[in-house]
């Protein structure tokens, strides 16, 4: 019914919070994107592509089943009040569940690469000796 509107929320967050850690990334610029490492700010940015990619599909879905409408209240299952209370349980259980598997995807994801970074050497610049 309204499940995406979960990760949709987070994304929302997760998007706002990418911009203030850039911003502040782009004053220690240097430490960032020294030695092949991947900024923080990228890193989310990874998090915001698959949360909002899944839930604009989740959304589409929603779409095309009719249970979104261009008119108010835009959700079918608000209309009334006994299908409201089955639609916020189906945020609460089953979009959060796809927003916290999401999430976890993405820290195994930013696991993953810390680790390879870590063992990949760092390239030389010219000129310089080991």
């Amino acid at each position: 019914m309204a499940c995406f509107l979960a990760p949709a929320t987070e994304a929302v967050v997760t998007t706002v919070l990418q911009k203030v850690i850039k911003k502040k990334e782009e004053n220690h610029a240097e430490e960032c994107h020294n030695d092949g490492k991947i900024c923080f700010s990228d890193k989310l940015g990874w998090l915001n592509g698959m949360l909002w990619g899944g839930s604009g599909l989740l959304a589409f879905e929603h779409l095309w089943h009719g249970e979104i409408t261009p008119f108010f209240p835009f959700l079918t299952a608000a209309s009334n009040p006994a299908d409201t209370a089955e639609m916020l349980h189906e945020i609460a259980t089953s979009g959060t569940a796809m927003a916290a598997l999401v999430t976890l995807v993405w820290a195994g994801m930013v696991a993953v690469t810390s680790k390879l970074s870590a063992k990949t050497p760092t390239p030389q610049k010219a000129g310089e000796t080991a």
